[in-house]
């Protein structure tokens, strides 16, 4: 198996870095100061989804299919610890984002 520590790292940071922020920023618009955590968690995985079309604009090689591959199995892995509340940065921002509203 080839070194993807790049990718590693960024779906391992995506929720924190990029999905929090963009779930907040959706339910500040929407003027909604208290979503459940099942609320903040699935919008937060919506945007976790978006990555999914950058790993589509991989060329369609043996190479890239199975980074691609990989890319997606861990980001399905990710998306369970998300939904299921076992990230802490998710958790750390959603109460955050309620208590602070």
């Amino acid at each position: 198996m080839p070194d993807y520590f790049e990718i590693e790292r960024l779906v391992e940071d995506l929720a924190k870095i990029y999905s929090t922020a963009c779930a907040t920023s959706w339910f500040k618009l929407t003027n909604n100061k208290r979503p459940t955590k099942e609320e903040f968690r699935t919008k937060v995985v919506e945007f976790m989804r978006h990555f999914e079309y950058s790993l589509s604009t991989y060329p369609e090689t043996t190479e890239a299919n199975q980074f691609r591959d990989y890319a997606k199995k861990i980001l399905e892995s990710e998306i369970k610890s998300v939904l299921s509340g076992d990230n802490n940065e998710v958790e750390k921002r959603y109460k955050y984002y309620v208590d602070y509203s």
